[in-house]
């Protein structure tokens, strides 16, 4: 986000970064929760300069923690603390969260 507001800045195109949010997460392989976090935070703050001042995206965090839990789309992944593929239906998770 903050590539696409220096480059809004530079070409005037007065982005609303909130809805770009939006807009990606209505058809896109990076449909995900997350992304409500940040149409959230803009819609706090359209002004928002960086999302790492954001109260509720403890985005600083994930620059000081050894490891994080990445995971992306229906994708699988592995784990750190059991050996093997895992696939997790993400979306019914994120339903029961909301």
């Amino acid at each position: 986000m903050n590539l696409i507001r220096a480059k809004s800045i530079e070409k005037g195109w007065d982005l609303e970064f909130g809805e770009l949010a939006r807009i990606w997460k209505g058809d896109c392989i990076i449909r995900a929760v997350f992304l409500d976090r940040i149409k959230k935070a803009y819609d706090r703050n359209p002004d928002l300069a960086n999302l790492l001042v954001d109260p509720d995206l403890a985005y600083f965090d994930t620059y000081r923690t050894e490891s994080l839990p990445v995971y992306f789309g229906a994708h699988t992944y592995e784990r750190v603390d059991i050996e093997g593929s895992f696939h997790t239906a993400w979306f019914k998770i994120a339903r029961q969260l909301n």
